[in-house]
């Protein structure tokens, strides 16, 4: 066994150094031999992968759950990207905030700017630094020169350090030195079939869009062995899917009065914007209390779905000798789609740039990157359908109008809800239209101003310096001479990363003391390290691993961060494994730094250097909440109260703040598994894996108000609760001014849970005799119990079961392939600041027809993904997801 053992290893290193070694195919004209059903399955067994460990290892070996998208695999799936068919995936939940941006996230705890998931392009992080998380594959490389993918669902901290406390992925692109040649994508596509949703403005156009994604990539060695690069571009165009929902998430806003749904006058609709909490006012009408509010706008009425990316890189390789390898990569990206965070924003003519230097070796690994971002024209939505309405009519002057509209409507007769009707139609006049010039002109201008008051714009300009090394301390031991057991594994790594933001005034400033907040750029640091010992025991069937990572974040103390890993091999197909690990998160810019006044509710982060006082000062808006439905209950109620008698009698349901200043998020993690290659020549491999998680101090916001005065002074310590309840019953909002006796303010801070959840993965794949594929994986993800649970930490938001079903062949008959993928998912409570509800269950069929042409070295193929067209949507607040139809058309490679 042992002897094997070595056999395989070696096999794998020797196939890796002759896959640097060797010449470039494409020196030789000839075509490729079509690999045969046999020569993909040992392929398949012998594969290594790099991200369970940070060195290559087999990937029936690894010590954690790894899962794998390789050449086969990706040219098989019916996505219509290799970034799509990460979705079916074994423990991989992908949600959809826009067709241009997908977030990946594993084992429970996601939302749509998933920090918590780390996104690397060879080593390299792709985030868009002020967000935090990457914006989908924009990015990324293209479909053209994707190597393989490997997603590892679970913390990487320890090794990591990049907040990647859910999961990492990490995408391979093709070497130039191993393939080079042109290479040509044609996507052409259809999509909007049957969608209730699209919306067009007097000018006619077709309810169905098309699609279409022009890839192109050309690599060439220029000196034998020595020098390469490679160029690659792609250009997408599309029509965005669309959120419409108009479930109403203010539902009793009026029952006091009796007025519900259409007759409610304070409606807030999922997809509409400008009638939030901050958008609505008690107003007395006939004696009675009503919570009115403006009337916004939907979602498709300021959005320009048109989705556009163009994204290109180059890259130079300079090969010391085999294995030896220098490489400098430019990565730029301008798009245009729609993103989500508590609120969407239309991201336009977004820029993102980066700079790559990498230095691989078999003993020294090394990269240092600088990402840059800039925003562009975009904008926030909810507070462009605030500042539309605004625009053309403050707040005082339109509740005025209603106030007037509803008197004159009542003394003529009418009833309360046709009253309430007439009146927003009375002080809606001369609203801006949707589609009209004007109203076009004024989103314009809106989209230009850096103020969440008055305008719209998201401006930011953001940086992201990275360097890291890492030794393999045992192979350096053994080249220098030294004498070394031959079972012992010795790495070790180092990182730092530096986040540099420009000050816009708006969405950041420089807090700092003795920094001039608009024109000192903010920086936040990290730096961080790991070493990391292995070892084989009893005839190298056991192999242990420990890690211990130390990270420095800018404001907070040394973290520490140990791994243990275990892996036991009795033949060598065979492999359990066991794992034990912990990971900290740090806050992300937004979170410890914002500074967005947005729709009179000021965000603010959670470091004390952003935020201090307000902890202390402030009430739970959502007992603010109770306390004025209590009070508008009591002056509604018979016999009625005046104001200062329900405010008196119902003051005690106000709650001060019991948050503080963040702190780093933490779990614990243990994992284990089961991966074999079983059965005849190993066709069928299983893997199991199961876990339990155990998190601390999550990272959340919670709303809160702090009283003040009319003048807007902060109420004094020591103030009596009746006046601090009067101040907090005051909604009048003056035009282009706070509210008055309450300053809003949504704080980042610590949950005060303590929170556990478990789950558990299982597939397999089995290939069939004349090259046929059948695969199945189901997910089952559980929220445990929450102790001292305060309700504050991030939503679950993850299906409880998630299940995938695949069939195919890449040469079913004279080169004609096919594949079949189905997915289904249970119904999940979401919980997000936009909407809290239930994201029902969904099914979706992805299906293709392939046939590949090895003369003219063109493959073509015909799919489509959800080819039953069900919509469906991942999350609440997020768009309806349907068909997506495509003829693909590549050369090359």
């Amino acid at each position: 066994m042992k002897k094997k053992l070595r056999i395989l290893r070696g096999s794998v290193a020797c196939a890796s150094a002759l896959a640097l070694a060797q010449p470039l195919a494409a020196q030789t004209p000839k075509l490729p031999r079509r690999p045969t059903p046999l020569d993909t399955l040992r392929t398949d067994l012998n594969e290594v992968v790099v991200s369970a460990s940070r060195v290559e290892e087999s990937f029936l070996q690894s010590p954690v759950t790894v899962e794998k998208l390789n050449a086969r695999a990706i040219r098989l799936s019916p996505a219509p990207s290799f970034f799509d068919a990460i979705e079916n995936l074994k423990g991989v939940q992908v949600i959809t905030p826009s067709i241009g941006f997908k977030v990946i996230n594993a084992r429970g705890f996601t939302n749509t700017t998933n920090v918590r998931f780390a996104q690397l392009v060879d080593g390299v992080d792709n985030q868009a630094p002020h967000i935090g998380g990457p914006i989908g594959n924009v990015l990324g490389p293209s479909d053209l020169d994707i190597s393989n993918v490997e997603l590892v669902p679970g913390t990487a901290a320890a090794l990591y350090g990049l907040n990647a406390i859910n999961g990492l992925a990490n995408f391979t692109t093709k070497n130039p030195f191993n393939s080079q040649g042109l290479s040509l994508r044609q996507q052409t596509g259809v999509n909007h079939l049957n969608d209730p949703n699209v919306k067009t403005f007097g000018d006619g156009g077709s309810p169905v869009h098309t699609y279409s994604e022009t890839s192109v990539r050309y690599a060439k060695v220029l000196v034998p062995d020595k020098l390469a690069f490679k160029i690659n571009g792609t250009y997408l165009r599309a029509y965005d899917w669309i959120a419409n929902d108009q479930t109403d998430i203010n539902p009793t806003g009026n029952a006091t009065v009796g007025l519900f749904g259409a007759d409610n006058p304070a409606q807030d609709q999922v997809s509409r914007y400008g009638n939030e909490s901050s958008d609505r006012k008690n107003i007395t009408l006939g004696g009675k209390s009503y919570s009115v509010a403006r009337t916004g706008y939907d979602e498709r009425d300021l959005v320009d779905y048109n989705v556009r990316t163009l994204k290109a890189d180059v890259a130079l390789h300079y090969r010391f000798r085999p294995g030896t390898e220098l490489a400098y990569t430019y990565r730029v990206a301008s798009f245009d789609n729609v993103y989500q965070r508590s609120n969407r924003f239309r991201l336009q003519d977004y820029l993102l740039q980066q700079h790559a230097l990498t230095f691989t070796s078999p003993v020294v690994q090394a990269r240092a990157y600088l990402t840059q971002e800039n925003t562009g024209k975009s904008y926030n939505l909810r507070s462009m359908g605030e500042n539309i309405d605004r625009s053309y009519k403050p707040d005082t002057q339109w509740y005025s109008d209603y106030t007037t509209a509803w008197n004159a409507a009542t003394k003529g007769g009418a009833g309360v809800a046709d009253a309430l009707r007439t009146a927003r139609g009375a002080a809606d006049a001369g609203r801006l239209q949707p589609g009209t010039e004007a109203f076009n002109q004024r989103l314009s201008q809106l989209q230009d101003i850096n103020n969440w008051d008055v305008g719209a714009a998201l401006r930011v300009r953001a940086n992201l310096a990275h360097a890291e090394a890492q030794v393999n301390v045992a192979e350096a031991l053994r080249r220098g001479g030294r004498a070394l057991p031959a079972n012992l594994d010795l790495l070790a790594g180092a990182d730092h990363r530096t986040y540099i933001v420009v000050p816009d005034g708006n969405y950041f400033i420089n807090p700092n003391p003795g920094k001039d907040p608009l024109t000192s750029d903010l920086l936040y640091s990290k730096t961080g390290g790991f070493v990391q010992a292995g070892g084989r025991l009893l005839q190298e069937r056991l192999r242990l691993t420990a890690t211990l990572r130390v990270d420095k974040n800018d404001y907070f103390n040394v973290k520490f961060n140990p791994r243990f890993t275990a892996v036991y091999s009795p033949t060598q197909r065979q492999n359990f494994r066991l794992s034990y690990q912990s990971g900290y998160r740090f806050p992300s810019l937004f979170e410890g730094f914002s500074n967005v006044n947005s729709g009179q509710v000021k965000r603010v982060g959670g470091l004390r250097v952003m935020s201090n006082g307000v902890f202390e000062n402030s009430y739970l808006r959502s007992s603010i909440d109770r306390f004025n439905a209590a009070v508008t209950a009591g002056i509604n109620g018979t016999p009625a109260q005046t104001r200062a008698q329900a405010v008196a009698a119902n003051q005690n349901l106000l709650v001060k703040n019991p948050y503080t200043y963040l702190r780093p998020e933490y779990i614990r993690s243990l994992e284990m598994g089961y991966k074999a290659a079983v059965g005849p020549q190993g066709r069928l491999l299983v893997d199991v894996d199961f876990y339990y998680n155990s998190y601390r101090d999550f990272i959340a916001q919670v709303e809160a108000y702090v009283p003040q005065t009319t003048s807007g002074a902060v109420l004094a310590t020591g103030t009596d609760l009746n006046t601090i309840a009067t101040a907090l019953n005051t909604t009048s909002i003056p035009a282009g001014g706070t509210t008055t006796g309450q300053a809003r303010y949504r704080l980042w801070t610590n949950s005060q849970s303590q929170v556990y959840n478990y789950g558990g993965s299982a597939g397999l794949r089995y290939n069939l005799a004349g090259g046929y594929l059948a695969g199945a994986n189901a997910t089952y993800t559980r929220l445990d119990r929450t102790e001292n649970g305060d309700g504050l930490e991030d939503g679950f938001n993850t299906p409880q079961w998630m299940y995938n079903l695949s069939f195919a062949n890449e040469n079913a008959y004279k080169n004609v392939g096919f594949g079949l993928n189905f997915r289904h998912q249970v119904s999940y409570y979401s919980q997000t600041f936009l909407v809290n509800g239930s994201v029902p269950a969904f099914s979706s069929l992805d299906a293709q027809l392939s046939y590949y042409i090895p003369e003219a070295q063109v493959r073509l193929k015909l799919g489509a993904s959800n080819v039953l067209n069900k919509y469906y949507v991942t999350y609440l607040g997020g768009p309806s997801v349907g068909g997506l139809y495509y003829l693909t058309v590549s050369y090359g490679l």
